[in-house]
């Protein structure tokens, strides 16, 4: 008798540890689009023979991570209540910037990228100092410099591609790195980073303070100004590594990169669990909405879906984005 109640004892306890694992599951932030990922794969596998492939594999996860790379800048400036529009023209221009240094400046190659990423950074900083230090509307003022940025890159470009860029630059956005394309390696360690700097540092938790209540944040001694400065200067930083990355997959620095990576970076860490009203967000979930915009791209693409509706179905996804925020801050 004393055996058969051990026996329930032990089933009820395990039930009772995977109900509670399922609800922590739930209230992670990203848990949803998690889901949505694993269904639309399942999806796609069924319905084209050539979505799982290495090929392929390989197409989804570079487009995720140039898209996701801005996407995890877009997140930092997010998580403290503001937003930028910028980085998209941002990643172009330094794209642009990063491939004259090494065509006409005779930077090394693998100095390039490092330098770019600082370049990128400084853009950033331009939009933090008239957020933070002058308090301007961050919409404005990130719309403003997205028009400024696009436009010297068409001055200094005239709108003609700057290559060739060489065979050792080129073999970085080309590369693989222990089976992963070198930009992914590249995103899934940027994302990592990111992670730990959220979670284990003071800045990670002055990030979210600041985004959850700013005058809080001030009454609290936190240094308001300089976290919502670095994290415009994190997002410049970010975009300009995804730029020169794709310049250096291309072989060619050209003046329009990053024009659509605007919507696809904003819709990823809204999707992934950042509020557009700061104070609550997820790397992990940024990352994996990065790759859900990456395989439904792919997917229509592998479906023959007309790129007029691939417009559509992408415009559909940001109001679902943006609903769901809605319906997470109601909670």
């Amino acid at each position: 008798m004393t055996s058969s109640n051990e026996s329930i004892g032990s089933a009820s306890a395990v039930k009772t540890s995977q109900t509670s694992l399922l609800r922590q599951f739930m209230r992670w932030e990203a848990s949803g689009i998690l889901i949505a990922l694993i269904i639309l794969m399942v999806a796609l596998s069924f319905a084209t023979s050539n979505f799982l492939t290495g090929y392929n594999f390989a197409v989804v996860t570079r487009l995720a991570a140039f898209v996701g790379l801005v996407a995890l800048g877009q997140t930092m400036v997010l998580l403290v209540g503001g937003i930028d529009l910028s980085v998209g023209a941002a990643a172009g221009l330094s794209a642009i910037v990063g491939s004259l240094m090494l065509t006409q400046a005779g930077v090394h190659p693998y100095l390039v990228i490092p330098c770019t990423m600082l370049f990128g950074m400084l853009l950033g900083l331009i939009n933090g100092v008239f957020v933070a230090g002058l308090r301007l509307n961050p919409f404005i003022v990130t719309l403003a410099t997205w028009e400024i940025f696009a436009g010297i890159t068409l001055v200094i470009t005239k709108g003609y591609p700057i290559r060739p860029l060489g065979d050792v630059f080129s073999a970085i956005g080309k590369g693989d790195l222990f089976g992963l394309p070198i930009p992914v390696a590249i995103f899934i360690g940027s994302g990592a980073f990111l992670i730990w700097l959220l979670t284990q540092t003071k800045f990670g938790r002055n990030i979210f303070a600041v985004g959850g209540n700013r005058d809080a944040s001030i009454l609290a001694g936190i240094p308001v100004k300089r976290v919502e400065l670095a994290a415009f200067g994190l997002a410049g930083m970010f975009s300009a590594l995804a730029g020169i990355l794709y310049a250096s997959r291309m072989d060619a620095g050209q003046p329009n990169v990053g024009e659509g990576w605007l919507m696809g970076a904003i819709t990823a860490a809204i999707l992934g669990g950042t509020s557009l009203r700061g104070g609550q967000g997820s790397i992990v979930g940024t990352m994996l909405g990065a790759l859900l915009l990456s395989v439904l791209t792919n997917g229509t693409v592998l479906l023959n879906v007309s790129g007029f509706w691939q417009r559509v179905i992408v415009g559909f996804v940001v109001l679902l984005a943006v609903l769901v925020d809605l319906l997470r801050s109601e909670k």
